[in-house]
């Protein structure tokens, strides 16, 4: 479920890593869930968790990356066809989470869980972890230079302030210039309350 302050720049992750076994029929799934930005990141991780599990029978996965989580991949890793990654990947959506990554190691217990059964034991397992990891809410954000002569500080700053923007790098010469983070979308807004409130006596880049 979407945050209930959800805008299009905003997205949810994890802050750090957390795991949790559940059973199933004698079957051990262990669900861990990670925070990661990039699918280099993504199969690093993995790698050491299927070294750490070596002897797992499965290891399958699901990642979704970047703010808008246009990046995305999942993997059965020798299970049936959707029945592992797809569901990991469906609790990360429904979690509206990205730049998250969810592991599930499993051990066969000797019963069969078909199809439907292993679906919903991935599933489950993802969304366990998901809900064990501590939530981070986050906010995607845009680069914004402005150069205005020193007598407009007040102004540019309580801009700033206002829209709960974040100054990066600073210098002074004539002038003064500021690198500025601020949520996506609120950079429109940004933009024109600084040339409002310095009377156009700004450069933005």
């Amino acid at each position: 479920m979407e945050h209930p302050d959800a805008a299009p720049d905003h997205y949810r992750t994890i802050r750090t890593p957390a795991r949790l076994e559940t059973k199933v029929q004698g079957s051990r799934f262990i669900g861990i869930s990670l925070p990661v930005r990039t699918r280099e990141e993504a199969m690093a991780v993995l790698k050491d968790i299927k070294k750490e599990f070596f002897d797992a029978t499965h290891h399958c996965y699901a990642y979704r990356l970047g703010p808008s989580g246009t990046e995305f991949r999942s993997s059965d890793d020798g299970e049936p066809g959707g029945t592992g990654g797809r569901p990991i990947l469906a609790a990360i959506d429904r979690k509206g989470m990205r730049d998250v990554m969810v592991v599930v190691v499993r051990y066969f217990g000797g019963t069969k869980l078909g199809i439907p059964g292993l679906g919903r034991a991935y599933g489950h397992a993802a969304e366990a972890t998901l809900d064990a990891a501590d939530p981070l809410e986050c906010y995607a954000t845009a680069r914004v230079t402005a150069t205005f002569p020193h007598e407009h500080t007040h102004a540019v700053m309580h801009v700033i302030s206002e829209l709960g923007a974040k100054i990066i790098d600073t210098s002074y010469d004539e002038e003064v210039h500021l690198s500025i983070d601020v949520r996506t979308s609120l950079t429109d807004r940004l933009r024109k309350e600084l040339m409002d409130r310095t009377a156009g006596n700004i450069r933005l880049g």
